[in-house]
């Protein structure tokens, strides 16, 4: 059973996402809030697995939130930021902060349900042009994670890959290994790079220059 925490500002978003969400067998809505201040608390009340929460809230936003969690609690909680609009680059901030991926409020029902599957599974939420073209608009931040990290010619290689968005055994498939040496390559990028997961780890390519948010991923 997958642990749901909604907050949002909304509470007519938050009655729709629980009308969706809690009608999954596997899923549970554990507790609501309506700002970010009030999540450490529900975090540690009802160790949710999943929390979805708005980017923009009146009194501490979903970008301090989500870094308070990741920066805070050992073992934080998944967090899949919603936004009204793609390229809003309060979206890019939270995933600096630690969000697995975002969501936009438009998003049909079973997009949003396979969604908080995908990252209560362990996976990322990532959408390769959508994560260039934010750091495309807002520039790149100067971040040096690559250039200290030592990765081998083939770990940049996996990560180049996993930049456009490619599954463990797409990559396997295109590089012609088995999918658990990709699973070592990928354990490894993150490893060096201090990511939680792959999406920390396209933004730190991107951020480093490593990638060209200009140009498509070239493998």
């Amino acid at each position: 059973m997958i642990k749901l925490l909604l907050v949002d500002d909304e509470e007519l978003v938050r009655a729709g996402l629980r009308t969706i969400l809690g009608a999954e067998p596997d899923i549970t809505v554990v507790g609501e809030a309506s700002d970010g201040a009030d999540v450490p608390g529900l975090v540690r009340r009802f160790a949710p697995d999943v929390v979805l929460m708005d980017v923009r809230m009146q009194a501490v936003d979903g970008i301090a939130a989500t870094r308070h969690l990741v920066t805070t609690l050992p073992n934080p909680p998944r967090v899949l930021v919603l936004t009204t609009f793609g390229n809003d680059g309060h979206v890019y901030d939270a995933l600096q902060a630690g969000a697995t991926g975002f969501l936009l409020k438009r998003a049909r029902p079973a997009e949003i349900v396979q969604a908080v599957r995908t990252v209560a599974g362990g996976d990322s939420l990532l959408f390769p042009a959508a994560v260039r073209d934010l750091v495309a608009t807002r520039g790149r931040m100067g971040g040096d994670a690559l250039r200290s990290a030592g990765l081998t010619e083939r770990e940049g290689e996996v990560l180049r890959w996993v930049a456009r968005g490619l599954s463990n055994a797409e990559i396997a498939r295109a590089l012609m290994v088995g999918v658990e040496t990709v699973k070592t390559h990928v354990g490894n990028v993150l490893a060096k790079l201090g990511a939680r997961d792959r999406t920390q780890a396209v933004v730190a390519a991107y951020e480093s220059g490593f990638i060209d948010p200009r140009r498509p991923v070239d493998v």
